[in-house]
C-alpha cells in the first residue's frame, strides 16, 4: 500500500443518503490544517478545493490540502501514479 503525506482538514462528511436520495452532509469548521499519510487507494478525486476520500462506514469526506492542485498532480506524477 503507498502513501502520501499531505496537509488537509476536513471540510465535508457525506454520511450517506436520505430516504429522498439526498445526500446527507455534515460541514465541518476544522481550524487549522493536520499532516496525514493517506492511502493512496482512499483517493476518489482531487479538485482544486478538495481531495475526496472514502472513509469507514461507507462515508465520503471533502478534505481541504494546503498544497496547489499542481503541485499535488505533480507529487503523484513523479510517484508514477497519473497517467500523461
Amino acid at each position: 500500500m503507498k502513501f502520501l503525506e499531505l496537509d488537509v482538514r476536513t471540510a465535508l462528511v457525506v454520511h450517506g443518503y436520505d430516504e429522498n436520495n439526498q445526500e446527507v452532509v455534515e460541514q465541518v469548521n476544522e481550524p487549522s490544517f493536520m499532516t496525514k499519510l493517506i492511502a493512496i487507494e482512499r483517493i476518489q478525486s482531487v479538485s482544486e478545493q478538495y481531495i475526496l476520500v472514502t472513509g469507514s462506514h461507507g462515508r465520503i469526506m471533502y478534505w481541504e490540502y494546503r498544497d496547489t492542485m499542481e503541485q499535488l498532480r505533480g507529487r503523484l506524477a513523479e510517484a508514477g501514479m497519473v497517467l500523461p
